[in-house]
């Protein structure tokens, strides 16, 4: 089928364009084919889809598992997103640096966030709802995470338009990246 796969400025986070195709009644793609993602260079076990739906100016994030690390691909399948990582690899020379992509659903583009980095996205559009493939099952008691607005990090969420982001109470209470007592 085809996948176009795209470098970021921190080694590891890709951004994936899947072949799509296109015609008077909608269209047809793949996914996901482990194959041609092994081949592209994301030679991953998957092992849990999740999906969430969220209001504009939802901000989830920025997640982690501590002892059971997630490599993540994440999609937008309605609406748009503005998709953050912050590179939480101890010894990696980004360590603490973050890109961000915005997807929708629109385009069908992918982030691949290998094991390793802080996730989290911004909801842009009235509503939006979020895929991803983890690599690694979900273990509450490994939970960790990275205050969304840490200066130390410095993410440009773009807010304007949107004022003060919703935020889960856990969310609100993330440490930041200097307090954090972990690393990978």
């Amino acid at each position: 089928m085809g996948i176009r796969v795209f470098p970021t400025p921190i080694a590891g986070l890709l951004v994936v364009e899947p072949k799509v195709f296109e015609d008077a009644r909608g269209y047809f793609m793949e996914s996901y084919q482990q194959k041609e993602y092994a081949d592209a260079g994301i030679d991953v076990g998957f092992v849990q889809d999740n999906q969430a739906r969220s209001v504009c100016g939802t901000l989830r994030g920025l997640h982690f598992q501590k002892k059971h690390p997630q490599a993540k691909l994440v999609r937008a399948l309605q609406g748009r997103v503005f998709d953050v990582a912050v590179d939480l690899r101890g010894g990696s020379e980004t360590f603490g640096r973050w890109h961000g992509e915005f997807l929708d659903a629109g385009s069908h583009r992918q982030f691949f966030v290998p094991a390793g980095f802080a996730h989290g996205y911004l909801v842009l559009s009235e509503t939006a709802v979020f895929a991803y493939k983890c690599s690694d099952f979900y273990h509450p008691e490994d939970e960790g995470g990275l205050l969304w607005s840490d200066p130390g990090v410095g993410i440009r969420w773009p807010l304007e338009g949107l004022g003060e982001p919703l935020l889960s109470q856990k969310d609100q209470k993330l440490p930041k990246l200097a307090d954090l007592d972990f690393k990978y």
